[in-house]
């Protein structure tokens, strides 16, 4: 029988808690099941897993990264994204900011990253964003994976670009 997880328990496992709708936790488990089928296999665990290992290419962090807050999968990151992405990080860790302060929070965003003063943020300025702001990709590695490299040497980073991981979710 093979082992498979659901959306409910993937969140419960990311927040421990399963009944809080969480836009994160959507996202991550979108980027997780590449074969769209609602449930997310060991293999698919496991090459998405691969992406946050320490020793995982930034390149594909950074790609991964901008799939991930390219929200409605248009090939850029538009304002209202951004609004999307701050609000939903404000609600999973219960913060109250005023309207004023998210709108200069994305006002500055848009700012720095949009580079072309079109308004949106497509996959060139999003590079540039994080080589100028390299903690946005701080989520993107887990640096308990390289001890499963070393205690578990079957468990081998994918160095090569792996197209499930990269189709849209």
């Amino acid at each position: 029988m093979m082992a498979l997880l659901a959306r409910e328990e993937f969140q419960l496992g990311l927040f421990r808690d399963n009944r809080k709708h969480s836009l994160f936790s959507d996202r991550m488990f979108n980027l997780f099941d590449s074969n769209k089928d609602g449930l997310i296999d060991v293999g698919e665990f496991i090459r998405t897993l691969s992406i946050f290992h320490p020793d995982a290419s930034q390149a594909e962090k950074i790609v991964v990264a901008f799939k991930l807050y390219d929200i409605w999968q248009t090939g850029f990151i538009g304002r209202e994204e951004v609004k999307e992405l701050i609000f939903g990080l404000l609600y999973e860790s219960e913060l109250i900011l005023t309207d004023d302060i998210v709108d200069v929070i994305i006002n500055k965003t848009i700012e720095e990253a949009d580079s072309k003063g079109d308004g949106k943020i497509d996959i060139e300025e999003w590079n540039n964003f994080v080589a100028h702001n390299p903690s946005l990709l701080k989520n993107m590695t887990i640096p308990y994976l390289k001890d499963i490299t070393t205690t578990f040497p079957n468990f081998v980073v994918n160095t090569q670009k792996n197209d499930e991981i990269y189709k849209d979710f």
